[in-house]
């Protein structure tokens, strides 16, 4: 069982597990029967990736296992490796394979330890997203003949941020944010091993809320607020920890300011077209510590979802805002953020693209998988023109103001549908007199045909 680490080491180090049962939260994975409490318990272990929210115990799970099977530790850091720490966790792995097989600690607490499994290594990739695709890539044939086995950590979705090749041979964990109750149990150790006053309940809530699920926050919070107490405090209460920590808690305070409910707050203001308070509640979350990513994905979505082809520009705008942000960080970026926030609540509003893109979806679920005609199917060989593939199909750019007037593109058999309709504002306003044109047009040549 490894060692208590030095009592200077963070908070979060000291009260870091040593065995699973000290885990805290993650029930869907640790609980009996889940999947990684019987990779513990079986002895099986596997590349896995885990995907969750900062401080919910990615890296913990991972040095957990390595110890569980008496394997060698081998920890990569995307956000500063590159090529060249692959290749050194490469070497390292290949001389622990001709290393005598470590002995693995009681890590089960009652239940028994796992023997020492065949693989003796277990590289660790903290960020894995960080890695382009080459050096994703170089893990690929020393995963596949067992030399390692591949732990990856990310706070990003995998099935975006992770190589298809890599991720299909690995098994996807998916952590949670720490609950209320859990995050309970975390102060009160925290507190013992302190010897700290008791928290009051409003203090531990706002503490709690604070946090919004990060254990490690948690911690760092609480132990700089120890750290801070005056001499024969004997409680700390809301007012207290106010003192302390000041505008910190601004950004989760449970008696009104809510992450989500200030982002919905900064959406439906951009909806409502009130571009003061729609900077009000962006700088609101940009002050109480809200990641001007986030803030500028939100941005992205209310422009396809509220403005959409009433000003197309929108979309790209906001994109560049992103950008900017990205590339100049905090504070500069963050003008990039209000420009496009401020563009957003005084651009011309529709939801005609949001309000078909559902429509459509609607249909297809419920529809079924219809036949593509025959007169829109690709024909680049021989035997699909002789099947009839692309005949009769009128090219729109020969015929009279490039449009084939009366064509249909829907499936046989479907009455046509009409999923959108553009609003009579912005750009929109001409889209929708153009749609009106083309379809008196259709009208006239399917009445000629009949």
């Amino acid at each position: 069982m490894a060692a208590r680490p030095d009592p200077a080491a963070p908070l979060a180090e000291r009260l870091r597990p040593r065995h699973l049962d000290e885990v805290i939260g993650q029930p869907q994975l640790l609980g009996p029967g889940q999947p990684l409490r019987m990779a513990f318990e079986t002895g099986r272990l596997h590349s896995m990736i885990l995907w969750g929210p900062p401080g919910t115990g990615k890296t913990t799970l991972a040095r957990l296992t390595a110890e569980a099977f008496g394997a060698r530790f081998i920890a990569i850091s995307a956000v500063l490796g590159g090529v060249k720490d692959i290749r050194e966790a490469v070497d390292l792995a290949q001389a622990a394979r001709g290393a005598a097989p470590a002995a693995a600690p009681d890590l089960l607490s009652a239940a028994a330890a796992p023997a020492a499994p065949a693989a003796r290594c277990i590289v660790f990739v903290d960020e894995v997203h960080r890695f382009n695709k080459a050096q994703q890539d170089a893990f690929l044939p020393h995963v596949e003949s067992g030399l390692f086995t591949f732990i990856g950590a990310t706070t990003e979705n995998p099935s975006f941020e992770v190589n298809a090749a890599l991720l299909s041979r690995a098994t996807v964990h998916v952590l949670q944010p720490l609950g209320e109750a859990d995050q309970a149990v975390l102060l009160e150790r925290g507190r013992a091993l302190l010897d700290a006053p008791p928290l009051a309940d409003e203090a531990q809530a706002r503490l709690i809320g604070y946090a919004d699920g990060d254990a490690r926050r948690l911690l760092n919070t609480y132990e700089n607020v120890v750290a801070m107490l005056p001499q024969g405090t004997a409680s700390i209460d809301a007012a207290l920890l106010e003192k302390l920590l000041g505008a910190q808690l601004r950004r989760y305070d449970k008696g009104g300011d809510a992450f989500y409910d200030s982002i919905s707050a900064l959406h439906k203001s951009v909806r409502g077209s009130s571009p003061d308070a729609a900077l009000y509640w962006m700088v609101r979350m940009l002050d109480g510590g809200a990641d001007g990513r986030y803030i500028g994905r939100r941005l992205i979505r209310m422009a396809a979802e509220d403005i959409g082809l009433a000003d197309p520009r929108a979309l790209r705008l906001c994109l560049d805002a992103v950008e900017t942000y990205e590339r100049l960080g905090s504070p500069e970026g963050e003008l990039a953020l209000a420009e496009a926030v401020i563009y957003l609540a005084v651009a011309p509003k529709s939801n005609a693209v949001y309000t078909a893109y559902k429509a459509a979806r609607r249909l297809v679920a419920q529809d079924g998988s219809r036949p593509v005609p025959l007169h829109l199917r690709n024909a680049p060989t021989q035997l699909m023109k002789q099947l009839d593939h692309g005949k009769d199909y009128r090219y729109a750019h020969d015929e009279a103001g490039a449009y084939a007037a009366g064509e249909r593109y829907f499936p046989e058999g479907l009455p046509e549908p009409r999923f959108y309709e553009p609003v009579p504002r912005g750009l929109e306003l001409k889209i929708g007199e153009k749609l009106a044109q083309l379809r008196q047009l259709d009208a006239e040549a399917r009445g000629r045909k009949g």
